[in-house]
């Protein structure tokens, strides 16, 4: 039941090229930082990644896109990474845009092995009839599109079917953890991790804080360890490295 790894080089070492991940976090709240960095130095390559984002220009899974490690996004927001938008504008990789909603229950329901669910979002719009560019060519005209999704009325409304995500691997961060892997997120970290979590045949969480098993309050549990696989402590220094995506100034 100790789940516990010694380093994040060992807790990544089976992660291979080609791997498909779920991560978690949210901007830069909850990013697993550190399995990052490590999964970086390791070298893997032709990752399928599944994220709301893909980190920043130099931050988090930004780390990995610029290095040209990543092949393919499942997430719902590009935002102000740039290398991001210049790799799927340019052809290089391809990018599966769905809303934010959708993406977060699509990850919870390969979790919990529902194979998909109809949502009302995306109705009549090119993410139920099919067209958004998944990737470009070099010319800038559209190599992929994603493909028209099934709709279905329910009571007088159309619905459009989402299928689950389901990824080889998961990374996330947590505030607290215990040796069984039962995790306890801090305010708004708790975002994408738990989903994340949920998704990933072999999960991997860094955590700031390790106790003993039973030191958490079941109550108080957000990821029950039933979901988790392996578990990192991080030091000190790597736990208070945190960073601010936009500093603002009260006047």
């Amino acid at each position: 039941m100790d789940k516990v790894v010694h380093s994040a080089n060992e807790a990544v070492a089976d992660i291979r090229d080609g791997a498909s991940l779920a991560v978690g976090g949210f901007g830069l709240s909850g990013v697993p930082n550190v399995l990052i960095d490590a999964l970086h130095r390791r070298g893997t390559e032709r990752l399928s990644v599944v994220s709301n984002n893909c980190g920043v220009d130099g931050g988090g899974l930004g780390l990995l896109l610029a290095a040209g490690r990543i092949t393919r996004v499942t997430g719902s927001y590009v935002g102000e990474n740039k290398e991001f938008a210049r790799q799927y504008l340019s052809g290089e990789l391809e990018l599966e845009l769905t809303p934010q909603g959708t993406l977060a229950e699509r990850l919870r329901a390969g979790g919990a092995g529902i194979p998909a669910f109809f949502t009302p979002a995306g109705v009549g719009t090119l993410v139920a009839e099919g067209g958004l560019a998944w990737r470009y060519a070099r010319d800038g005209a559209v190599a992929t599109a994603s493909p028209p999704k099934e709709t279905r009325e329910f009571a007088g409304r159309a619905h459009v079917l989402e299928h689950a995500i389901t990824t080889d691997f998961a990374l996330v961060r947590a505030a607290c953890g215990d040796r069984h892997g039962n995790l306890v997120f801090a305010k708004s970290s708790r975002n994408f991790n738990p989903l994340a979590a949920m998704a990933g045949r072999v999960t991997i969480a860094e955590v700031e804080q390790l106790v003993e098993p039973c030191e958490i309050d079941p109550d108080q549990v957000h990821l029950p360890g039933v979901f988790v696989q392996r578990v990192l402590e991080l030091t000190p220094d790597q736990a208070a490295d945190k960073a601010i995506e936009k500093r603002t100034v009260r006047g």
